[in-house]
């Protein structure tokens, strides 16, 4: 659909959303961190949780029934003045098609990981394929209230197991070591802690945009220990990204909603996309040319409808019969 090639360059935008996706080995508690991230940002007023089959992103019945996440879905937050888009994608392995589709439209993910359980099988399937989308990535070790657990030997296994340029920001640390574990990653950033003492927070980002830095946080999402500082530590470290000014976007879903229509899940990718506007694809005895009826914002099973979508943004569209993932 057009041209969907992406610009990962970076500049200051105060409304341009941000898209992270969330990922994790089946039983990390990934929908309960999201659904933590979502009621600290203010964007749901009541937690729900999976065991009481009220989380705000299990929407289906089955989901809920089986306290597992089988499609993926979004949210819509703030994080300060930055909108953000949370996709929460399956953990099971059995749905990890659905899971690697989305990898394809967010512009950062977050890795939860047990920190009763470590780094598992799954975990380290994970990582490979952030790895090979190029994903610049957080991560959140959770269930850190769960007795035996240990925030050094855990950080030691994410260096040992993922990368060994996965830092701890999480707070109580000595500023000049936390500082030291930075400047390794990189030379400019060793050049700026090596003549002044301090690495600027844009080169801390621009570390993080080239997968050359893992920061880390520590914490329980059930009882919303570290999440604010999650959140927090989210907010000054993301930056946003830059499209440029031709359409181009990229379907990563097909679904329906419960009326039926068929619902085409995509990210612009430059320009925007607005009602009305004629889609094509294809080519010869195959081309296509459709037209947009409907742009949805969804956050969990509401939505708001769109004029207008910017670069960007991850929606659904009603009218196309065409299209499908990738």
């Amino acid at each position: 659909m057009g041209d969907t090639s992406e610009n990962k360059n970076t500049r200051p935008a105060a409304q341009q959303p941000v898209n992270i996706g969330i990922l994790a080995h089946v039983d990390a508690g990934k929908t309960t961190l999201s659904e933590a991230m979502l009621y600290r940002s203010g964007a749901i007023r009541s937690l729900g949780r999976v065991d009481n089959r009220d989380a705000f992103l299990d929407t289906y019945e089955l989901e809920r029934n089986r306290g597992i996440t089988i499609f993926s879905k979004q949210a819509r937050l703030r994080l300060g003045e930055k909108p953000v888009t949370l996709l929460d994608t399956p953990g099971h392995v059995d749905f990890s098609a659905e899971m690697e589709r989305t990898l394809q439209v967010i512009d950062y993910a977050v890795l939860a990981i047990s920190g009763a359980d470590g780094v598992q099988g799954h975990t380290r399937t994970l990582w490979k394929l952030l790895k090979r989308y190029q994903v610049p990535t957080f991560l959140f070790v959770n269930k850190m209230d769960q007795q035996g657990t240990d925030r050094g030997k855990l950080l030691e296994e994410l260096r040992r197991l993922l990368d060994d340029r996965c830092v701890d920001f999480g707070a109580g640390q000595d500023r000049e070591t936390f500082l030291e574990n930075i400047a390794v990653c990189g030379e400019e950033a060793m050049e700026s802690y090596l003549e002044t003492g301090e690495i600027p927070q844009d080169e801390i980002n621009w570390l993080i945009c080239r997968r050359e830095l893992f920061p880390c946080w520590f914490g329980s999402a059930l009882k919303l220990e570290g999440v604010d500082e999650f959140l927090h530590g989210l907010e000054i470290c993301m930056a946003v990204p830059e499209y440029g000014e031709q359409f181009g976007a990229r379907v990563y879903k097909i679904g329906r909603d419960e009326q039926g229509n068929r619902l085409t899940y995509l990210k612009v990718t430059g320009g925007a996309l607005k009602v009305k506007d004629l889609l094509s694809g294809g080519r010869g005895e195959d081309a296509w040319e459709e037209k947009v009826n409907q742009i949805r914002l969804y956050s969990g099973s509401r939505y708001e409808t769109a004029g207008e979508a910017a670069a960007g943004t991850v929606c659904a569209v009603t009218g196309l019969i065409h299209t499908y993932p990738g």
